[in-house]
């Protein structure tokens, strides 16, 4: 395993956002060598309790022994703004499978097909480049921008998660969708 010197950030492109890619290794350098100011900057931070649920993360060890993500912070070309983060995450590799997770994490960029397009290019490259054969999502039942997203990308409905989440003392179901690669590859562009 080579030694993090610096970072080379995975970047793709969409029409209108720039995804950056960090890995573990990307976590390890950016919270050993950068100011606690840079990193809240780098990783678009908009509070305090967003930094140290992320410093968490890196303290605790962010994938266990054949786990490893990728996780990318949408940037909006126009105003540079980190608006949010889409990654793949508990991503197996050698059962080439990962789960995608998204979040926008400003209210003035929902409801404009963002989110839609970070997801498309995620899935993407998750098949091409990283070649995951399956990519699943979790998403609260009641969860319906983020379930209309999977519509759009061809994600297919396995099943319900039976009291998955607890959200304010509440338990909740999940839905578990996926889409793997020959459905993926199939499909018309």
């Amino acid at each position: 395993m080579h030694k993090h010197t610096s970072m080379n950030l995975l970047t793709l492109e969409t029409n209108r956002l720039i995804l950056r890619g960090l890995s573990p290794e990307d976590m390890k350098y950016i919270f050993n060598n950068l100011s606690k100011s840079r990193i809240k900057e780098v990783l678009g931070h908009r509070s305090e309790a967003d930094y140290l649920k992320e410093e968490q993360k890196h303290i605790n060890g962010y994938s266990s022994y054949n786990r490893r993500f990728i996780l990318f912070l949408l940037t909006d070309k126009e105003s540079g703004a980190i608006i949010g983060r889409c990654g793949l995450h508990n991503w197996n590799t050698g059962h080439k499978r990962a789960e995608i997770g998204y979040v926008m994490e400003d209210e003035n960029f929902k409801r404009k097909g963002l989110m839609s397009e970070a997801v498309k290019t995620i899935i993407d490259y998750g098949f091409k480049e990283l070649k995951l054969n399956r990519i699943e999502a979790i998403v609260g039942i009641g969860n319906v921008p983020s379930l209309k997203i999977l519509e759009k990308n061809n994600f297919i409905k396995e099943g319900i998660l039976r009291q998955h989440l607890c959200v304010a003392d509440k338990y909740e179901d999940s839905a578990l969708f996926s889409i793997l690669s020959d459905e993926y590859n199939s499909k018309d562009d």
